[in-house]
């Protein structure tokens, strides 16, 4: 249809451009207290940190669809903690971030041993829209600036959650069941927070940290989209009953 023909011409567009950008640093944010988002996971392949993610339960851990783009080995969560991915599974139709569905479970071979290291973070029980202006966090260890090196050190920035309108009139044409955050009128998000990382409001992982617009790190000049997680709830809950906090 006419609809998805303009979407797939402005994704065209957006992609030949380079417009479109991978959350991939986190700007203008502090190094995350210690003993602080115990629930972040970074997925690595063979060459270390690829993508950012979180654990929902013991052996499953959220992150983005698009960072299926290179072997995944493990996922290392705390300091020293690595597991193995023996599984993956996103949305069969997944295409583009473009597109949405921009959402991925990781299988781990084994438990992760839940305690003073390592913590599950909770996911809404039901659909829920988040507030605009409400003050909500994102985390990774992408590069704090635009052409910079990825950090050693999880860092953590607050972002505000943006009308779904405003953020449309910005993004032309914006997938459904997503949520925006950052980025527009302020010099803080992620292009800036790793791609697959969280977005956290009131304790909760409310978003998945999706895209932004591409090599405009230091002054974002439209949203930054996360995935809507509460639009996702029932596909989630085919592979593992999540943990999820009800009000």
């Amino acid at each position: 249809n006419m609809e998805s023909l303009h979407a797939f011409l402005l994704v065209y567009v957006l992609t030949c451009l380079g417009q479109l950008g991978y959350g991939t640093d986190i700007i203008h944010g502090k190094k995350a207290p210690d003993k602080s988002m115990l629930y972040m996971a970074s997925v690595q392949s063979s060459k270390g940190h690829v993508c950012g993610g979180f654990l929902v339960t013991e052996d499953f851990v959220v992150t983005a669809a698009h960072c299926d783009t290179s072997p995944m080995r493990a996922i290392k969560i705390g300091s020293d903690i690595k597991i193995i991915v023996e599984k993956k599974f996103k949305p069969s139709n997944f295409n583009d971030v473009w597109l949405g569905k921009d959402i991925m479970l990781l299988k781990l071979s084994r438990k992760a041993q839940l305690g003073c290291k390592v913590q599950i973070i909770q996911l809404p029980c039901a659909e829920m829209n988040v507030k605009a202006d409400e003050v909500c966090q994102v985390a990774g260890w992408g590069r704090n600036r635009t052409g910079g090196e990825n950090v050693d050190d999880l860092r953590v920035v607050n972002v505000s959650v943006i009308n779904p309108e405003v953020c449309r009139e910005q993004w032309p044409g914006l997938p459904v069941n997503v949520i925006c955050a950052g980025g527009y009128g302020t010099d803080k998000g992620f292009c800036q927070g790793d791609s697959g990382g969280p977005l956290v409001c009131n304790g909760l992982a409310v978003g998945i940290v999706s895209f932004n617009k591409y090599r405009n790190c230091n002054y974002p000049d439209v949203p930054n989209v996360y995935t809507d997680i509460s639009k996702y709830l029932q596909w989630i809950n085919k592979f593992n009953k999540i943990e999820c906090w009800q009000k």
